[in-house]
């Protein structure tokens, strides 16, 4: 297993939304069983993505194994099975540790993410942390209504009887989260999974560093530390943890790594949920408000962590003939939002690391590429930034139009009808999300009947993840399982179906020795059908 992940994770020609471990080590687990200290000093030099500085270190190394991992697991079930945390109490009294933690290190965690990612304040408050709130807060206002059991009618073959589905935890359940928006994408599954009262590990992205080290930090201090643990680290630590028999794994990140997550769980049967990604659409019709189309394809685009998102837009199809109308409008829209010189503006995040720098910058430099850039292209490596960048009618064979783009890169394919954007969308893999731009009500409405997709919004992007009462995740290669609100607490429980009998009414029909009039009776009852039973009964059938 282990040497499965050092392949697949090292690989230099990993593809974009994978998450590359670096070889630097940092691991905190947080517990009295696991204070653990290791005699070796190692001197190493690591690069971290999220940075470009190489650091030499003399250091002591705590090892986090596969025996520290199990040695955790065993600390958790203990908790777990003393009955602590499936208290309505207990929950209740981590998530408002969580409002908490919030409300007073919204500036350490907005920090983290600036250094992590440049992310503007603005940006990281309106994407992370209020999202974490409204989570928070959706949870504590609705968790003694999720919790309360299920009631079922029951059938005339059970009578007397009541029934009901019953929400149990779990019970010890893994998240491994992501780097491109490090804080929420690491909380709100922790919510889902407190919500329904398991205990849990967190796995942040060592490639978002600050974030990484300010969520063990909080969670140590804001959170009861015998049931929610977080472990830093890179390719030991999570090869260790994954090859613990948990209840639930989340993953968040690319469909390649979580095929070698999904196999690791398989071992034990154990379930998943896969938040992957994929080539999200927008398909822009020619009736559209160009002005407020153009301002909210940026918003799910360029304004969405510079594109580094799984929902956002990945590339337009428009008519051939209304193209230059709306790159004429993306241009201008553009520079409203972040000014005359893009590379210049501090309100667009950067990217997050040198690999995915260079693997953007390959993207656009392909000979099939290079001469369809009509707008933006520019990058400086030293400060990891690429400008807001438009390619017209680029070949489909291109790399940019084969895999996942997760940049400022926006790909426009023009077509002679607006249709036949359903054709080049199914032609590839089913997409996270898909969006549509139009004031056709029949084109709404085909698009919502053929194109299969994990969301779809319809003249907007991406805010379908903050709306309340919506699931999020994928199908097929973009993902499976979802979250999000009620939807997190379902699939962080198991739905136990509960039948209540009395002793009374204790017919013999259901036992042998079975006669003809028994048999006749059974298949009345069974029908349903009260006459045919009433005359079962009184021997006239």
């Amino acid at each position: 297993m282990k040497s499965l992940f050092l392949v697949s994770f090292l690989a230099p020609s990993a593809p974009v939304g994978s998450r590359p471990f670096s070889q630097h080590l940092t691991t905190k687990c947080f517990g009295k069983q696991l204070h653990f200290h290791s005699r070796c000093v190692l001197f190493s030099s690591y690069t971290c993505s999220a940075t470009l500085s190489v650091v030499p270190e003399l250091q002591e190394k705590e090892t986090f194994d596969g025996e520290m991992a199990s040695l955790l697991l065993k600390d958790l079930r203990k908790t777990f099975n003393s009955g602590k945390t499936k208290s309505y109490e207990w929950r209740i009294s981590q998530l408002e540790g969580i409002v908490k933690m919030l409300e007073e290190k919204e500036k350490e965690i907005l920090d983290a993410l600036n250094k992590d990612l440049s992310k503007p304040g603005l940006e990281g408050y309106i994407s992370e942390v209020s999202q974490a709130k409204s989570s928070c807060s959706e949870a504590l206002q609705e968790l003694k209504h999720w919790m309360k059991p299920e009631k079922v009618k029951t059938s005339f073959t059970t009578l007397p009887s009541s029934a009901e589905i019953v929400s149990e935890p779990l019970g010890a359940v893994l998240v491994i989260s992501t780097w491109n928006f490090p804080f929420l994408l690491s909380m709100d599954p922790v919510i889902g999974a407190i919500s329904a009262g398991n205990a849990v590990v967190l796995k942040p992205s060592e490639i978002a560093p600050a974030t990484s080290s300010v969520l063990a930090n909080l969670i140590e201090g804001y959170l009861d530390n015998s049931a929610i643990r977080v472990v830093e680290g890179a390719i030991p630590e999570t090869t260790a943890l994954l090859e613990q028999k948990w209840d639930k794994i989340l993953y968040t990140g690319s469909a390649r790594v979580g095929r070698i997550v999904m196999a690791a769980a398989a071992k034990h049967l154990t379930p998943v949920i896969l938040e992957l990604g994929g080539k999200c659409p927008a398909v822009v019709d020619s009736d559209v408000n160009l002005q407020v189309t153009a301002r909210r394809i940026i918003g799910g685009k360029w304004a969405c962590n510079s594109g580094q998102a799984c929902i956002s837009v990945d590339y337009i199809i428009t008519r051939k003939e209304f193209a230059p109308k709306l790159i004429n409008a993306l241009k201008e829209e553009l520079k409203q939002f972040f000014g005359e010189d893009l590379m210049e503006s501090k309100d667009m995040s950067r990217i997050v690391s040198p690999t995915q720098f260079s693997r953007l910058v390959k993207l656009l430099d392909e000979d099939k590429v290079s001469d369809k850039i009509v707008f933006g292209g520019q990058r400086d490596e030293m400060k990891l930034k690429i400008a807001p960048t438009i390619l017209l009618d680029v070949p489909d064979d291109a790399m940019v139009m084969q895999e996942e783009i997760f940049g400022p890169i926006m790909p426009i394919i023009t077509v002679e009808n607006i249709e036949d954007s359903f054709g080049i969308i199914k032609s590839k893999p089913k997409p996270l999300a898909a969006y549509l731009f139009t004031n056709n009500e029949q084109l709404k409405k085909a698009y919502v009947e053929n194109i299969s997709s994990g969301g779809m919004l319809i003249n907007d992007t991406v805010i379908h993840v903050a709306t309340r009462g919506l699931p999020f995740g994928g199908v097929e290669e973009s993902g499976m399982g979802c979250y999000h609100g009620k939807f997190s607490f379902d699939s962080f429980s198991h739905k136990k179906s509960v039948l209540y009998r009395s002793f009374d009414a204790d017919s013999s029909l259901r036992f042998p020795p079975y006669t003809p009039e028994k048999e006749k009776l059974l298949k009345a009852i069974f029908s349903g059908n009260i006459i045919r039973i009433i005359l079962t009964l009184l021997g006239w059938s």
